[in-house]
């Protein structure tokens, strides 16, 4: 049975970043599936919000791990010495990124990979505005935050960084409409916490156009569809654009806490001087990290085509029909199930774990039931999930 203790000291000691904790004590965590305290086993459908995307405790990964610890773990803090995990990192990396982005900065976090976006951003272009899209969610950090157009999560922080601008992702028209030239666009191809609501192609070709015209830098947060969740490596391969920087977190390091952001080399040398130590940080590309990244990289490129992730994204859309489903937007295994209420959602999320199905909801979409499984789901499971929450959306 579940200690008592461990969820009242989970309650007191540990600050809680809601009143409404799910208070699921886990034991332990293998493949597709959690197990609890008592025994019970839930399929995870939201892989740690899109960080397990090749399930838990990969062998691969583990392996990984343990060769790394057996060697050494923190050394130095970042980019005084050579160290073995983060060459193969950045090797794996550079085998399924194009050739202009081919320089690797490897922090702890997506977020710490964003203020280290921002930052090569200014120092290279010179400029201090920035261009984000309203509804986008970028991390919790302070830069992070001011890319966030959504006032409920930033305005009890202000104030942010100044020179941000914000338009409706897919507004064209916006975008003719700026004077001033920016350092950079961020954006989301996928908008992830809005509902997982993908850009058009069109929209994306004309933000690209904006920034080479103006010198812009455009950055791409791909920190949750990154890693094959949407069908390719990265999403960006499926829109039709390369971006200048891009951002990486979540399923990067197999589990472990990983972030990058990446561009060219002729970019990211400006952090190296005036000043030097432009950009630092202690335990980014910690060697124990950045040898599971590397594992999970390889073996996420390797066995893409047979997770058939584009198939699964029909099977749950197949299976996921029901009166109280208005609509179903996301690409590839990153979805989201629009209900016809936020009290629908909340309730089918904790009826969903008596039967043994972990998932959650979108923070600008409480009505939309979060669907973003490992990419190794089974057909099989997919079906029966699928049938547990049709049947729980009937009684």
């Amino acid at each position: 049975m579940p200690h008592i203790g461990n969820r009242q000291y989970f309650l007191q000691h540990l600050a809680q970043t809601s009143d409404s904790p799910l208070l699921l004590e886990i034991e332990r965590a293998e493949g597709h599936f959690l197990f609890d305290a008592s025994g019970k086993k839930y399929l995870d459908l939201i892989s740690g919000i899109s960080v397990s995307s090749l399930g838990h405790r990969h062998p691969k990964v583990l392996d990984a791990i343990q060769n790394q610890l057996d060697k050494y773990m923190h050394l130095m803090v970042y980019g005084e010495v050579v160290q073995h995990p983060q060459v193969q990192l950045a090797e794996a990396l550079s085998k399924v990124l194009p050739p202009n982005l081919d320089n690797f900065y490897f922090v702890n976090s997506g977020s710490e990979a964003i203020e280290g976006a921002m930052k090569l951003a200014k120092r290279f272009t010179g400029r201090s505005v920035f261009i984000a899209q309203k509804n986008a969610y970028h991390g919790g950090t302070q830069g992070a935050l001011s890319l966030m157009s959504n006032a409920y999560y930033s305005d009890p922080y202000r104030p942010l960084l100044p020179n941000i601008q914000f338009i409706e992702a897919g507004d064209t028209e916006a975008l003719s409409e700026i004077t001033e030239n920016p350092a950079a666009v961020v954006l989301e191809l996928i908008q992830a916490e809005k509902g997982a609501v993908p850009v058009s192609k069109e929209y994306i070709k004309s933000v690209r156009e904006f920034c080479s015209r103006t010198g812009a830098l455009l950055i791409i947060d791909e920190i949750q569809t990154g890693m094959g969740r949407t069908g390719t490596m990265f999403a960006f391969e499926q829109f039709g654009v390369v971006p200048d920087i891009l951002v990486l977190g979540k399923a990067l390091g197999g589990g472990m806490p990983m972030g990058a952001f990446i561009a060219a080399r002729g970019v990211m040398q400006c952090l190296s001087e005036n000043p030097v130590l432009g950009h630092i940080t202690t335990f980014g590309g910690h060697p124990v990290c950045c040898a599971a990244a590397a594992a999970a990289v390889n073996t996420t490129n390797e066995n893409l085509q047979n997770f058939r992730v584009a198939e699964k994204e029909i099977l749950f859309r197949e299976n996921l029909v029901h009166p109280k489903i208005k609509n179903i937007s996301g690409m590839g295994l990153l979805l989201a199930a629009h209900l016809d209420s936020e009290k629908t959602c909340k309730k089918l999320i904790r009826s969903a774990l008596d039967e043994g199905v972990f998932t959650d909801w979108f923070l600008y979409a409480p009505d939309a039931l979060r669907i973003a499984p490992p990419l190794s789901i089974t057909d099989d499971e997919i079906v029966q999930t699928c049938r547990v929450l049709i049947k729980l959306l009937n009684s």
